[in-house]
C-alpha cells in the first residue's frame, strides 16, 4: 500500500468513513469531473436565488458540497450528483421540467450527462422522479429503486395505498427500473477496495412513500490541503402528508413504519444532511452561516419530524377517531 492510500484510508478511518465492500458495479475510469471554477461561488449564489420552500422548477445555481458531491437540483427539490472517475451517479431528477434544470446545471460545472451511470432516487413522487424519465433519454443511465417504488416508476402513477393517492398527483412518463436495492445495499461504480469514497448505501425509510429510500456515503476533498472526508446523508421526506380525508390513525402499519424510520434516520452517519425538498433540512439557513456540519442534523431532523407525526395523530383523535 502506498503512502497516499495509506494515509487516505486512515484519514477516512478517523472521520467515520471505514472502507465498504465493491458493490460489483464498474464502468470506464473515462468520466469527466466536474470543474469546480465554474461554480466557485454556487453556495452563496444558490443563498441569494432561492428562499425557503421555493417553487419546484425554480433554476437554481449548482454548488459544491464536498468532493465530489454536488447539488445540482433546482431552488425547490434537491437533485445531488455524487461523481466519481469511474462514473457518476445522480440522485433524484425532480419534476419532468426540473429535469431540465438538472441538465444545464451538469453542464454549467462540465459534466457530461452520458458520464451518469446511474440515476437513484429518495421517494417515488412526481415531484423528485417525475423527470428520470427524460434524464434515462439524455443520459442512458441505469434506474435504481426499492422494490416498492418499482412499479410506481413501471406504471408512472401513484400507488393506490400511498396515503397521497386521492390527493391529485399527475402521471409520470414510465420508465425502467434496471436494479432493485434493499436496505443495506451499496451502489458503487469504483471498484478499488481501498477507496472509499462515492459508495452509496441504501436505507430503507417508508413512511412518507413505502419505497422511500435515504443514502448515505462518504465525500472527501482530495487532493486539497488539508485533506477531509465527510459521511454525508441524503435523508428522505418524513413527513405524514396525505389526502385530504385520510387517517393514518387508521392505518397501523404505517404509523410502525415511521417510528422505525424515525429511528434509523436520528441514528445514521451524518456529518452534512441533505433532504429532497432542501427547506427540510434548513439547507439555506446552513449555506447562509457558512456551515453545513451542524452537530446532531439527522437526530434533530427525525425527531422535528416525529413531533409533526405526533401531533398529526393527536390531531386525527380529536377530530373523532
Amino acid at each position: 500500500m502506498s503512502a497516499k492510500v495509506a494515509f487516505v484510508t486512515a484519514l477516512a478511518a478517523l472521520a467515520g468513513c471505514a472502507p465498504v465492500p465493491p458493490a460489483g458495479d464498474s464502468g470506464p475510469a473515462t468520466a469527466q469531473m466536474p470543474n469546480r471554477l465554474a461554480a466557485a461561488n454556487g453556495a452563496a449564489a444558490f443563498a441569494e436565488t432561492c428562499k425557503d420552500w421555493d417553487d419546484w422548477d425554480k433554476p437554481a445555481p449548482p454548488f459544491q458540497v464536498l468532493g465530489g458531491t454536488w447539488y445540482v437540483g433546482t431552488c425547490g427539490i434537491a437533485s445531488i450528483l455524487v461523481a466519481d472517475p469511474a462514473g457518476h451517479i445522480l440522485i433524484d431528477s425532480g419534476t419532468e421540467k426540473g429535469a431540465e434544470v438538472v441538465l444545464a446545471n451538469l453542464r454549467t460545472i462540465g459534466v457530461d450527462p452520458r458520464d451518469v451511470r446511474y440515476i437513484l432516487a429518495s421517494h417515488e413522487h412526481f415531484d423528485h422522479v417525475g423527470g428520470h424519465a427524460a434524464l434515462v433519454r439524455a443520459t442512458g443511465a441505469k434506474v435504481v429503486s426499492s422494490a416498492a417504488a418499482a412499479e410506481v416508476f413501471r406504471t408512472g402513477r401513484t400507488a393506490a395505498s400511498d396515503p397521497q393517492a386521492d390527493a391529485g398527483h399527475p402521471a409520470m412518463a414510465p420508465v425502467t427500473v434496471d436494479r432493485i436495492v434493499a436496505d443495506g445495499e451499496v451502489i458503487a461504480l469504483n471498484v478499488d477496495p481501498l477507496t472509499t469514497q462515492n459508495r452509496l448505501k441504501a436505507h430503507a425509510t417508508p413512511g412518507h412513500t413505502a419505497g422511500a429510500l435515504s443514502w448515505t456515503w462518504t465525500a472527501c476533498n482530495l487532493p486539497d490541503e488539508p485533506p477531509v472526508c465527510r459521511r454525508i446523508a441524503y435523508v428522505d421526506s418524513l413527513s405524514a402528508v396525505s389526502a385530504d380525508d385520510y387517517r393514518f390513525t387508521d392505518h397501523p402499519e404505517w404509523i410502525a413504519s415511521f417510528r422505525r424510520s424515525f429511528a434509523k434516520v436520528a441514528a445514521l452517519p451524518c456529518d452534512i444532511l441533505i433532504t429532497p425538498h432542501p427547506s427540510g433540512s434548513k439547507l439555506l439557513d446552513r449555506l447562509r452561516a457558512n456551515n453545513l456540519e451542524t452537530v446532531g442534523q439527522c437526530r434533530d431532523y427525525a425527531d422535528r419530524q416525529a413531533a409533526a407525526f405526533d401531533k398529526r395523530l393527536a390531531d386525527e383523535k380529536a377530530k373523532g377517531g
